[in-house]
């Protein structure tokens, strides 16, 4: 039986997630925790970042973002500071340590995607990013759309 765009998707990213687990175990991180920490890395510069923004920019539960962030925590990579514009909020903040991860995690993020997308074309890779971006949007209306349909109509017209 031929693969559904779905279950290729799923494929790819449990090969992937197990990759960059291998890499990463001895770095003391998995590969979730990679992304997070070299996108606090990223965009700390360009200003304060929040759990919000993980949950949003991963597609994370808050559950399962508190997990994450909890971890990298315990583990010294970041810290949460007041913000000072609201005391509600608590900036992710990266530590020394954070600092020090960021080239082997950068280096193991990059080997990961030169791996994924050897014997493609810059056209190909291209292509696939957008393909899969309007994919993500797709779903993203489509819960959307949900949203605004009653539960009877989702669960008998669906």
């Amino acid at each position: 039986m031929e693969k559904d765009c779905g279950a290729w998707i799923n494929l790819l990213s449990h090969k992937v997630k197990a990759r960059l687990n291998a890499m990463m175990q001895d770095l003391g991180i998995t590969a979730v925790q990679s992304r997070v920490i070299y996108y606090i890395l990223v965009h700390c510069q360009e200003g304060p970042v929040f759990q919000r923004d993980i949950e949003n920019v991963f597609g994370l539960s808050r559950s399962t973002a508190t997990g994450i962030l909890q971890q990298l925590e315990k583990n010294g990579i970041i810290r949460r500071e007041s913000y000072p514009n609201d005391a509600r909020l608590k900036s992710l903040v990266p530590t020394q340590h954070a600092v020090e991860l960021d080239a082997q995690v950068l280096a193991g993020l990059k080997e990961t995607d030169r791996m994924l997308t050897r014997g493609l074309s810059d056209g190909q890779v291209q292509l696939f990013k957008e393909t899969a971006a309007q994919m993500l949007r797709n779903l993203n209306d489509w819960n959307s759309e949900d949203a605004d349909r009653s539960f009877d109509e989702v669960h008998t017209n669906p």
